[in-house]
């Protein structure tokens, strides 16, 4: 007897919804109707799955096609939003390009919010938050998360060190040094934060500053000295590794 295909296929087109899903009929247009239409050249009857970052991702088929729009119909829940481990990155805002590939990765290995914080040799004060919601949608839909990163808008470091939530751990990646990241990491398990500094790196009373902070926890990411993006993609896959969901 043959093997019975799986459905739906591992091929099947992921699309994230900005509102609530429930069984029942979708109409889809704009640039994810081009995308499903000319780019995927969906025919009736061909499966899609959709998720909300508030119910999970269900399946859907489509059952008309047009040539600007098509309507699905949203069928099964396949999975509810994923726990997401309680992890911020908290990154200066860097040139473009740069700053787009920090915030995709930051969606792909598994960061619960992303908070752009301006510091005295921040490049760009203020980043183009629809372009890095954007950016983190395109990875959530690639990446099979059901849950996007919240993007919060950007703070100053003074008032981000002020407001800080005193059971959240502040790993600090600092050029001069500081304990090796994992075990800093896996010896301070719960709610934690990753805070990466600008391409020029923090002033002196700046850093002064957040070493004097009582979350403050200041790491080291090895020998050689990272660019920003790299220093970020780094210290959340050792989180990841030593106190998020990479352990299990």
């Amino acid at each position: 007897m043959p093997a019975t295909p799986a459905w739906p296929p591992q091929s099947t087109p992921r699309l994230f919804v900005d509102d609530a899903l429930a069984a029942g009929p979708r109409r889809i247009d704009g640039p994810a109707a081009h995308y499903l239409l000319s780019v995927m050249r969906l025919k009736p009857g061909a499966p899609v799955k959709l998720f909300d970052d508030r119910t999970g991702e269900w399946l859907a088929t489509v059952a008309d096609a047009g040539k600007r729009d098509l309507t699905l119909t949203v069928e099964t829940l396949l999975r509810p939003r994923e726990p997401v481990p309680d992890l911020w990155l908290c990154a200066a805002p860097l040139k473009k390009g740069r700053v787009d590939w920090m915030a995709e990765k930051a969606c792909e290995l598994g960061v619960a919010r992303l908070v752009p914080v301006v510091t005295r040799r921040t490049v760009v004060d203020k980043p183009n938050g629809e372009r890095l919601r954007a950016h983190l949608v395109e990875a959530a839909e690639q990446c099979d998360r059901t849950a996007l990163p919240e993007l919060a808008e950007p703070m100053k470091l003074p008032a981000l060190l002020r407001d800080w939530p005193a059971e959240r751990a502040l790993f600090f990646a600092d050029e001069t040094g500081g304990e090796p990241a994992f075990q800093a990491m896996a010896a301070r398990p719960g709610p934690a934060a990753i805070l990466i500094g600008p391409e020029g790196g923090f002033d002196a009373e700046e850093r002064a500053a957040v070493r004097g902070h009582p979350a403050a926890v200041g790491i080291a990411l090895g020998p050689r000295i990272l660019r920003a993006d790299t220093a970020a993609a780094a210290a959340v896959a050792l989180w990841m590794a030593a106190a998020g969901d990479w352990r299990s």
